[in-house]
């Protein structure tokens, strides 16, 4: 398992199954989760200082992946 904090399987471990399932037969449920994907690898590295950002960047790319994880949870739920 990555050691990236926010994946997907650790924010839902539950549901590990069901995101597979969904990004193999649902194409707006695997673009949302890519996209929440990149959001978060780019959250990472500004955290880790590998890829300094300014903190108005940082919050509008938290913002994004709370969306977007909002997005993915109410696909999972339904």
């Amino acid at each position: 398992m990555s050691h990236t904090p926010h994946e997907l399987a650790a924010e839902f471990p539950e549901a590990t199954d069901k995101i597979h399932e969904l990004k193999t037969t649902n194409a707006h449920f695997a673009r949302l989760a890519d996209e929440y994907h990149d959001v978060n690898r780019h959250i990472h590295r500004h955290e880790s200082g590998v890829q300094p950002a300014s903190e108005t960047h940082e919050t509008e790319l938290r913002k994004r992946r709370m969306v977007l994880k909002d997005e993915l949870y109410a696909m999972l739920k339904a």
